[in-house]
């Protein structure tokens, strides 16, 4: 195994907890999925640190790493809307953004060219919330220690998902044209 592809490993193990931690939380066994939420959370600040600290980043790894994030996120907000300790609506909201997403970017791939991205300011601190949107929940299921902390928290991640999902489409809207007008010129 080479070195630089260990970023790759834990995003794949990152993955690999995806079902775990769906099922823990349709069962509603918040201690063991807090657990495993955690050691997902420092894998993935993990694999950030040596892809960026020792140069081991692929475009595997920039498809994988994102990937990783998403599925664990929106079957955690499936799973806790699923149980009622979300809103469906906000279930709904991550997941129409994350299908826009990548609706847009396959479209850009195949109309356009090849895409690299990355995440927008809007987008860090949309998955952020996320994250920690779905760490509440899950220490409230144990402690319940937020109370109307929960209530603003969905608000905050609503919003921003909303604002995410429109930040992507105007920007990536702007790059398709420009790269459009560049062809015909």
């Amino acid at each position: 195994m080479k070195r630089d592809n260990i970023p790759n490993i834990i995003s794949l193990g990152r993955m690999i907890l995806v079902l775990p931690i769906f099922i823990l939380l349709v069962r509603e066994r918040f201690v063991p999925a807090l657990l495993l939420f955690a050691i997902a959370g420092i894998s993935d600040g993990v694999d950030g640190y040596l892809a960026k600290r020792y140069h081991w980043t692929s475009r595997l790894g920039s498809v994988l790493d994102p990937l990783a994030d998403k599925l664990l996120l929106t079957s955690s907000y499936v799973a806790l809307a699923w149980v009622n300790l979300l809103p469906v609506w906000l279930a709904a909201a991550v997941i129409a953004r994350d299908l826009i997403i990548l609706t847009g970017a396959i479209a850009y791939h195949f109309l356009i060219g090849r895409l690299e991205m990355s995440p927008t300011v809007v987008s860090k601190i949309n998955t952020t919330a996320q994250i920690v949107l779905v760490g509440a929940v899950l220490i409230n299921g144990v402690w319940d220690v937020w109370g109307e902390m929960l209530e603003w928290l969905i608000i905050v991640v609503g919003t921003t998902t909303v604002i995410s999902g429109m930040d992507y489409v105007w920007i990536w809207g702007k790059r398709a044209c420009r790269a459009r007008g560049h062809r015909r010129s």
